[in-house]
This record gives C-alpha cells, structure tokens and sequence, in this order.
C-alpha cells in the first residue's frame, strides 16, 4: 500500500504511524521539497529553507510534531512552530511568510487514538501526487545532513494566530454584529481561534466544543456529530449554529429550528451570493459528483454553472486552479473560496455563511432555501469486484432502466472504492421511499453480478 492517502499519511497514531516515521517523511521531504529554482536562490543569497509546523491538539501531536521539526531542522530547515492552529490556518501562513513548505500533523475527523500528517508546498498548497510519491521514494534515499551552522532553528511562530484572525476578518463582506452564533469547535485545533474570531467579527457567541485534552477530539461533537450543536442552538434560541471537525477545514451548520445545513447548501448560499457581488468567476461553482441533484437544479435557477469533479477536495481544487474558479466544496462541509484561501477553511466559510445573514437580514433557514435537498441513500456492497463496475453490460442496462424511470427526478452514482472490493450505490429521488427501493434494486445486481 502506499503511505499517502487521499489527504497526506494518516494511521493509528504510535501504530503505523510512528515518531521514526514522521521524523523520516519530514527528512524526506527537505530532500524532495529543497529542490527547485527558489530553494537554490535562497541557499545562493545565504538563508536556509523554512518551514511552517502546526497540530491539531490531540495528545499524540505533541510526539509527532516534534518529530517533524526534529526531522526538517536536522535537514538544514528553519522551523516556525505554530502550535494548535487550524489546517487552513498553517497553508494560509506558509503563503503569508513566503515559507517553503509546511507541514500540519492532524488526523481531522478522525477519533482521538489516530493522527496524520500533511505537507503543504510553497503557497499553502496541497501536495500533487507525483511529488508525494517523490518524497516517499526519498525515505531510502541520502538525507541532508548539515553540521555546525548548517543545521536548521526551531521557534515559536509567536504571531501566527493573529496574523491568520486578521487575515479572516479582512476577508468578510459585511460585519456579524445582532447575530447570535452557537460554535462547535470539536474539541479541536479551532478551539481557541474560531470564537475570538467570530466575536471580533461583531457576533455574540456561545461556544461548545472547546475544551480540548488532547482526547476528546472530535468525540460527540463537531461536524461529524451535529445533534448537540442542533440542540443547544434550539435551546439558547440562537440564531445558528457553525460546526468545525477536528482540524477546521471543514464547516456544517445548524438553522434556529435546528435543521442540518450541509455543505451543499453552504455552497449554494455562497454561490448565489457572490455572483451577485460579481466575484463568483465564469459564474461556475465547482463540485464532486456527490453533491445532490437539488444543487445543480438551484444553480441551474441562478444562470450558475456547476462543474462536477471526482470525489475529494484536492481534485476540486486542482479543477478551480485550471479553470481560475473561485468557489467549490464538497457535501462534507470542505468550502474553498480561492479568493482568500488555497484550501477548504472552516472558519471561513462559517464567517462567510453568518455574514450572508447579516447582509440580506436573513435568516438561515431562509438562506437554505435557496436549495430543496433531495433524499439521497447511499449503499455500500462489499465482497465484489470494483472493477467490473463500468463493464459489466447486465449491470449498466438495470443503472440505465432506473435512470430512465427516474427521468429528471433523480439521480443515480456507482463509484468503485479505491482501496476495498466495494462498490457504493448512491440514489436521489423525489422522495425517500423511492431512492431507498431503486438504492437496493440496483445493490442488489452489483452484489450478483459482480460477485467475487
């Protein structure tokens, strides 16, 4: 198996993923990420690579992230140690100090007993494939190894959260001042950043969510877990509730009502909304092809283009990068606004969302409505053979009945898991009755036809 996933190298922390092999991968990656026409104009002018660290702060963070600064600074890189600061916050520092890379040891959503690490280029930007696949082909290789003078600093990047809550406070279009906001920071890295923000923004807030130990991250609350923010938003009678995960890249919300507002609708919200300001580019909305059918009918109402790519922020954002688009996200909450950040921000999107209310004197039910959410059913079948999936003729004629008998009130998706012998069935329809029978219909010949 290779060690990068879908979002940089994440196991069970002291597991697969070890203090030996964070302080390798940060080693390997001097080596593969010193390369390159800047890296040698500042080693020519004298200075040293640097580099930006930061964590989420769950307990193994602590271990892991030292290992990191041990391993870049034993290569000849200067580390600033951010500390406990969101994803989006640590690539948004490495664009604004001009560092060479950084690297944010998280597990994001994931339970408190798991971490991770991600490495960001120059420019706070993820990390193409071919380049990971460089650095870990460098874990065997010769590390750099300076002596005396050579080796690299490890300090405190003393003004990293104020640069980043200027930073987001400079990006909103209008004051939160007359809303009531109900934040749930997950017990993670947005703990202590998320409700100084919001507040400065003019928002009265009531904070859940911020207590973080190091492991209880994520655990009952967050993005993952929105029926305690939907409660309390309810009980304070607040206006809304804005939901981080562990590391905040990504934002769910909750109305008065205390309804779920998923990152579709968020999408939606933002779209129309800055294509009204005249910042939305091409009047494109860029979005995987999981996002529900009641998006593209929404856009489609607002003269707004959605293009569609594979699931995962990173393909959503190399798709905004090709087109220059300004917006795209995923259901999961994972918003980018390309004009303030190279990564999905959580803090953003939610400053953005309540500032929409606060323009418009909307409430976010009202704002939501922008969208009707069709029922969506996703079923995974396992035990099969995923890559049959778009050749088995049998099965593509039963996917083509139901589409038919579906016409333009639904949708359905077979996507071949990247890793397991499964394929999931994902059906939208009018109703919920309707997906679910056509979402097993359709199993049902994936698990004959494609049985192993």
């Amino acid at each position: 198996m290779p060690l990068f996933g879908t979002d940089g190298v994440r196991g069970l922390a002291n597991g697969p993923l070890t203090a030996d092999l964070a302080l390798h991968l940060a080693q390997a990656t001097a080596v593969v990420l010193g390369q390159g026409r800047s890296a040698e104009a500042r080693r020519a002018e004298g200075r040293r690579l640097t580099a930006v660290v930061a964590r989420d702060p769950r307990v193994s963070g602590e271990f892991l992230s030292a290992a990191v600064a041990a391993g870049l600074a034993s290569s000849g890189v200067d580390v600033l140690d951010a500390g406990v600061l969101p994803t989006p916050a640590a690539a948004y520092l490495i664009a604004d100090i001009d560092a060479d890379f950084g690297v944010m040891v998280s597990a994001s959503h994931n339970p408190a007993p798991d971490n991770g690490i991600k490495i960001f280029a120059r420019g706070g930007v993820k990390l193409p494939d071919l380049v990971e696949q460089r650095i870990e082909a460098a874990l065997d290789a010769e590390k750099l190894q300076p002596t005396g003078a050579g080796v690299g600093r490890i300090r405190v990047f003393a003004d990293a959260e104020d640069r980043y809550v200027v930073h987001l406070l400079g990006s909103l279009p209008h004051r939160l001042d007359g809303i009531h906001v109900v934040l749930d920071c997950a017990h993670g890295a947005a703990s202590g950043v998320s409700p100084e923000t919001f507040k400065d923004a003019g928002a009265t807030v009531t904070v859940i969510g911020a207590d973080p130990d190091g492991l209880n991250i994520n655990d009952g609350v967050g993005s993952t877990y929105l029926d305690h923010l939907a409660e309390t938003v309810v009980r304070l009678g607040a206006d809304v509730g804005i939901a981080h995960d562990g590391d905040a890249d990504r934002c769910l919300a909750v109305d008065a009502q205390g309804r779920h507002i998923d990152g579709d609708q968020l999408m939606a919200i933002l779209a129309v909304s800055m294509k009204e300001r005249g910042v939305l580019a091409s009047d494109t909305l860029v979005a995987t092809v999981m996002s529900n059918l009641g998006l593209h009918r929404a856009m489609e109402d607002h003269g707004i283009r959605v293009l569609q790519t594979a699931v995962g922020d990173r393909y959503v954002l190399e798709a905004m990068t090709e087109g220059s688009y300004s917006l795209g996200g995923e259901q999961s909450g994972h918003v980018i606004m390309s004009e303030h950040a190279t990564t999905g921000d959580g803090l953003l999107t939610g400053l953005h969302i309540v500032a929409e209310m606060a323009r418009q004197n909307k409430t976010m039910a009202e704002l939501a409505s922008i969208m009707t959410v069709y029922p969506q059913v996703l079923v995974n079948v396992r035990g099969v053979d995923r890559t049959r999936v778009a050749t088995d003729e049998e099965l593509q004629r039963s996917v083509e009945e139901v589409r038919a008998e579906l016409g333009d009130t639904g949708r359905v998706l077979l996507r071949a898991s990247g890793t397991e012998p499964l394929v999931r069935v994902m059906v939208e329809a009018a109703d919920e009755k309707s997906a679910r029978e056509y979402a097993d219909r359709l199993a049902a010949v994936v698990s004959d036809r494609l049985a192993l």
